[in-house]
């Protein structure tokens, strides 16, 4: 029998819910690529429930302990006398989230003998060693497409929020002011300018796909160009350089995995070259971008505002500068876990681990790292 340890994000502060403010949400069968999404034997929660928490447990106790294994979860991740670390050394399976991620480190990696599938609750494995997952045969997999449009409605809800100054003006209501003048004078319309992401696969592309109908100019990097039928369709330019497309864009929204390609992308130097007065969206992985120069851009008026959910490390200190920061719209990593993605997420969970304890091989869009390489959607987005 195995051991399953789970790391998950803690309760909400005013207790796990007793009841929810709709009853249901809808039933996604089939995403906007074509492929059809999770389809586990069955399933031991209610869609629209909160099961992305501790409590919650993805709905996997049932499923696993009825068939002998143990279960054990925890949101205690960080530091060697963590539950995490305490019980990570006879875990044949770790499953974590991107959200409230347990570092699989190298030194993890090489305590953890008996490790034999790292499973991400979401997507992003950027939080896994995936060279050192592969040099001690380890599985990496994730739930590739189960909150890609999750994340892709909240990036263009912080563009539209930073743009239209949407922030400041609801904490001026909110306080009992009314004074237009203050909460337009940062305040422009979408329509007409050029937006680029870095990055055009599930979730850039659905990015691009939902601003289209702004009236905007569209554009895009990433190391393979798209079909031409998908680039007249959307009326996209492509950059084969991201300085050649950050110099004509007014707002970028980041959409990349992290590895060592992507890591400080925007730095110093990258951010000098924007447009005064850019805005940046980064929903993918906070070191994408240099933390202080971030801060310094805005501060000195390079950028106009910056918005996000992923912060390095998670959960962030509470001093880290972009708490403070000006004209910032930053949120707790959540755009990937609305109540709507984690019934996808955790169907999906299930469903890996199924294929897993099964011996069946699982879909190869959620494999990452397997047979000692990156494989599936692994060898498409990462590099080591």
């Amino acid at each position: 029998m195995a051991k399953i340890l789970c790391v998950l994000y803690p309760d909400p502060e005013s207790g796990f819910p007793k009841t929810y403010a709709r009853d249901n949400v809808p039933t996604i069968t089939r995403y906007e690529n074509g492929q059809t999404a999770p389809n586990p034997k069955a399933i031991d929660f209610i869609p629209g429930h909160l099961v992305g928490s501790v409590t919650g447990e993805l709905g996997l106790r049932k499923f696993l302990e009825s068939a002998g294994h143990r279960f054990v979860v925890t949101s205690d991740k960080d530091g060697e006398e963590s539950v995490f670390d305490r019980e990570l050394p006879d875990a044949d399976v770790v499953i974590s989230q991107p959200f409230w991620p347990a570092y699989l480190t190298a030194a993890r990696l090489a305590k953890a003998k008996k490790l034999r599938l790292a499973l991400t609750a979401g997507i992003g494995s950027d939080h896994i060693d995936l060279e050192a997952a592969i040099k001690h045969g380890v599985t990496v997999a994730e739930v590739t497409g189960s909150n890609s449009i999750s994340v892709a409605e909240h990036a263009v809800m912080m563009i539209l929020s930073l743009v239209r100054n949407y922030l400041p003006s609801h904490e001026r209501a909110k306080s009992g002011g009314w004074n237009i003048a203050d909460c337009v004078s940062r305040s422009y319309d979408l329509e007409g300018m050029h937006v680029g992401t870095v990055a055009a696969g599930r979730i850039g592309l659905a990015v691009m796909r939902r601003l289209k109908p702004f009236d905007v100019r569209l554009h895009y990097f990433q190391r393979h160009r798209l079909p031409k039928a998908v680039e007249d369709e959307l009326g996209l330019s492509f950059h084969y350089e991201v300085e050649h497309m950050v110099k004509v864009c007014d707002i970028v929204t980041i959409n990349a995995p992290l590895h060592p390609g992507t890591i400080n992308m925007f730095d110093e130097k990258l951010l000098s070259s924007m447009k005064r007065g850019s805005y940046i969206v980064d929903t993918a992985r906070a070191q994408i971008c240099g933390r202080d120069a971030i801060v310094r851009a805005l501060e000195d008026g390079r950028l106009a505002g910056y918005a996000g959910d992923v912060w390095y490390p998670q959960p962030a200190p509470k001093d880290h500068p972009w708490r403070k920061m000006p004209y910032n719209g930053m949120t707790p990593h959540m755009s990937g876990t609305s109540l709507s993605a984690q019934a996808r997420y955790a169907a999906g969970t299930r469903e890996i681990l199924e294929c897993w304890l099964e011996g069946r091989p699982m879909r190869e869009e959620y494999v990452i790292v397997d047979g000692s390489k990156l494989a599936g959607t692994g060898a498409m987005a990462y590099t080591i």
